[in-house]
């Protein structure tokens, strides 16, 4: 191996390991190798975390308060910081970060910065998140084991020895939501995504550099044997993937599945006919971060003018082409594995050979949906009016900018739109907006034209990290 192509250990709580099996992350475009990688298997992971009571005693001698102020220092070396790269000398600046990822992932270094400025805002402002994730509970009582708050005796007890994770390669940012974690004095273990393990190692580097132990953290790139050990055997644990990866972990309340969103638009009857002035936060909603977050919307679902409203949405979607990952105006974002891009648009074609759908993005791209630009492989933004939500594009997910535009009356929207984790419902009846508040399938609710990609860090769109690490116990005490 060059010295000078980086080598990323595996960080096996505290130490770090090379391994005789290495992967290569290469540029997307060129196939350059930018770092190699070490690979353990399932039983050097199943080894590891038979010893989590260690590295959750690193954590032990720290307040929640002293590790949300180390987690802040965190944020600012991961956002600003030059940090060890692997174990061979090299560094990462934050600039070589924003280049390498984006030469990896394909996403355009304007994206790499927005997904870092999440993940900096959630490092310093954990006050805020947790306070919004216990509901205001004074975290002194996780410190001393039980305390008095509310009027009423308050005892906590840990539900894991660790976070286990099973990490995309999609979207950095996804790594915001096991953030908290170590400030809620919960050791994480990370199977990072196979085309992006730069984020969650540049984090650990990040908390580390901030004086948090090295032995609260674990870097496994390791096959599935290794990460069904890390999803079974550290009692907490999340995994992101689409509906096939994570079926098998829907019933177990120990896993948290963070999968497709199907996020949506609704616009009620009393709006629709104002349906011009929504368009642009719709577009957005649907392009922003390249169409690779679940809560990019995925459908808009109309009583009438599906067909004028996906026309306009073409209309401003369409022309957009892939454009140099330095462009500051780049919306879209390249394929690591072209194979993906190749299942989408054989899908998208496939669901258009069934009547009551139309691609209407098809006449204002002036080109093809899938193309090579620059050696790297790109989808283009695909709008698809749908007649209902019985034809097999009407509630499709797709990394890339898509959405459908399906006609439904508004009775019917609550009872055909399904499993939605971000709805934003342009409404201003009560009637409805009480029966969407009562609907229980979607998991965060905005009501007027907000984008479903606008999160609250103090309300989760997806778990409470809190609750899921914490549980509370009745306790009474004579001393």
């Amino acid at each position: 191996m060059s010295d000078s192509i980086p080598h990323l250990p595996a960080l096996r709580l505290g130490r770090t390991y090379e391994s005789l099996e290495k992967i290569e992350v290469k540029d997307h475009r060129t196939g350059a190798v930018k770092a190699v990688v070490s690979q353990v298997n399932g039983g050097i992971v199943k080894r590891d975390l038979a010893r989590l009571a260690g590295a959750r005693a690193a954590l032990r001698p720290f307040t929640v308060a002293r590790l949300q102020e180390l987690s802040a220092v965190a944020g600012e070396h991961f956002l600003n910081g030059t940090l060890p790269l692997g174990d061979r000398g090299h560094t990462q600046t934050a600039a070589q970060y924003i280049e390498t990822l984006s030469l990896t992932s394909g996403l355009p270094h304007v994206m790499v910065r927005r997904n870092m400025a999440k993940i900096h805002y959630a490092l310093t402002h954990l006050g805020e998140v947790l306070n919004g994730l216990s509901r205001g509970l004074d975290f002194s009582i996780l410190d001393r084991g039980f305390g008095e708050q509310f009027g009423t005796k308050l005892s906590f007890f840990p539900t894991c020895q660790a976070l286990g994770l099973v990490m995309p390669s999609n979207s950095p940012a996804v790594n915001s939501l096991w953030l908290p974690a170590i400030a809620l004095k919960t050791p994480v273990i990370i199977k990072p995504g196979k085309e992006e393990p730069w984020t969650p190692f540049r984090l650990i580097q990040a908390f580390i550099a901030a004086g948090v132990p090295a032995e609260a953290f674990g870097f496994y790139p390791t096959d599935h044997d290794g990460a069904a050990t890390i999803l079974n055997a550290c009692g907490r644990a999340l995994i992101f993937g689409d509906k096939s990866t994570t079926a098998q972990y829907a019933g177990n309340p120990a896993i948290q599945i963070h999968g497709p969103g199907w996020s949506k638009f609704l616009i009620g009857e009393d709006c629709i006919e104002n349906w011009r002035d929504y368009v642009d936060v719709i577009a957005g909603a649907i392009s922003d971060n390249g169409g690779r977050s679940c809560i990019n919307a995925s459908a808009v679902v109309v009583p009438r003018y599906a067909a004028e409203l996906a026309d306009a949405l073409a209309q401003k979607l369409g022309p957009i082409q892939p454009t140099r990952p330095e462009d500051e105006a780049a919306r879209l974002s390249g394929f690591a594995n072209p194979k993906m891009a190749d299942f989408i648009q054989g899908q998208i074609e496939e669901g258009l050979k069934t009547p009551g759908a139309e691609d209407v993005t098809a006449k204002y791209r002036n080109g093809p949906r899938q193309v090579v630009f620059e050696g790297g492989t790109y989808m283009r933004p695909t709008i698809v009016r749908c007649d209902s939500f019985t034809h097999p594009l009407a509630n499709r997910e797709f990394l890339c900018p898509y959405a459908s535009v399906v006609t439904c009356p508004q009775s019917d929207m609550l009872s055909q739109i399904g499993y939605t984790l971000a709805c934003s419902a342009i409404t201003k009846d009560p009637a409805f907006i009480a029966d969407l508040e009562a609907y229980p399938h979607i998991e965060r609710l905005n009501i007027g034209p907000v984008s479903t990609m606008k999160i609250s860090w103090d309300q989760p769109h997806e778990g409470n990290m809190f609750e899921f690490l914490w549980q509370r116990r009745s306790i009474e005490r004579a001393w």
